[in-house]
């Protein structure tokens, strides 16, 4: 009698964007197919855990090693991906490779960071006042996230949806790249893998990730062709493909 072995599947933690939720990552979970165990959960701030508090770096790294298994492959997304460099450094030993969609380590100039953070207090206390629906379409013109097709706009805003202004703005003030700190002399601590990944259009951080790649040890900065800043949302199947081909080349965990 023949004897079937299952596939080997691995841990994955997915970690979306602000404005986003864990669902942001549906597409990409299904383009894995059975390769992956995938961890997609909320941020403090966003959808399920929109009324979460505190909102502070400390408790999202928390709340991500509770959720998280002892090994595995961390992956995040714009804010999520600066979080996920958080984690990746607080917890040496715990993530096997590390995938970072259009992120970046933050501001190093303390001024320049200030100047952000009073900008997002403001931005943060204008969401406040707003419905849902309404933060909901003016995100949707942000220019960094400009030139979705309609299919994959239509399912960002669906999922904004999903949050409520209270709970974005405390991510904002929490968790945006004015309150967090600069992680940019901290890469070369990284010791495992790291892939970067930006779209073709998204210039700004095609830049950074340029900039970023000769301070990390193992690096490579992958540009994926037409596509703007949400690269996963784009590029779902591409996205997939870059996970995959990074648990090809490292042992089970």
């Amino acid at each position: 009698m023949a004897v079937m072995i299952s596939p080997v599947t691995r841990a994955l933690l997915l970690l979306h964007g602000f404005t986003h939720t864990g669902a942001s990552w549906e597409p990409v979970v299904a383009a894995l197919g059975e390769r992956y165990r995938a961890l997609t959960p909320d941020i403090r701030g966003h959808g399920v855990a929109s009324d979460a508090e505190p909102v502070t770096l400390d408790a999202v790294i928390d709340d991500l090693v509770r959720v998280a298994p002892p090994r595995y492959v961390l992956c995040g997304y714009s804010m999520g991906g600066r979080l996920a460099l958080h984690l990746a450094l607080s917890r040496p030993g715990t993530v096997e490779r590390l995938v970072l969609i259009g992120a970046s380590p933050g501001i190093a100039d303390e001024r320049e960071r200030e100047q952000r953070r009073r900008q997002d207090e403001r931005l943060a206390a204008e969401i406040e006042r707003m419905a849902i629906e309404e933060f909901a379409q003016r995100w949707a013109q942000t220019p960094v996230l400009a030139g979705l097709s309609a299919e994959p706009a239509a399912r960002a805003h669906a999922d904004r949806r999903r949050s409520t202004p209270s709970g974005l703005a405390r991510a904002l003030r929490g968790l945006g790249t004015g309150a967090l700190p600069s992680l940019w002399d901290r890469l070369g601590k990284l010791t495992v893998p790291v892939t970067l990944v930006v779209g073709e259009r998204d210039q700004k951080f095609r830049q950074i990730a340029q900039l970023m790649a000769p301070a990390i040890a193992k690096s490579e900065v992958m540009v994926v062709p037409g596509a703007g800043h949400a690269v996963h949302l784009e590029a779902f199947d591409k996205v997939a493909e870059i996970i995959s081909s990074q648990w090809a080349s490292s042992p089970a965990g």
